[in-house]
């Protein structure tokens, strides 16, 4: 999740997605994302599916946010 701050680490467990404390655990999921995002680059897709007032693990505000901040950051639309 992106907010005011910058990127949030989340995990998801059980039903519900938890904050990420560990600054060692941080630090090892941002690197797997640049890791992902820097390896294939030709042709990669971002998929950042609608949020979904009714599933509360999608709420809109924050999938909207990320998805107009990718956009912003120069990611296509398709």
């Amino acid at each position: 999740m992106r907010g005011a701050e910058g990127w949030q680490a989340r995990r998801f467990a059980g039903q519900d997605w938890q904050r990420v404390a560990s600054p060692e655990t941080r630090r090892y999921l941002r690197n797997t994302y640049r890791v992902l995002l820097t390896r294939a680059r030709y042709e990669t897709l971002i998929y950042v599916p609608r949020g979904d007032e009714a599933d509360r693990t999608r709420p809109p505000a924050e999938f909207e946010a990320v998805a107009n901040y990718l956009q912003r950051c120069g990611v296509g639309v398709f």
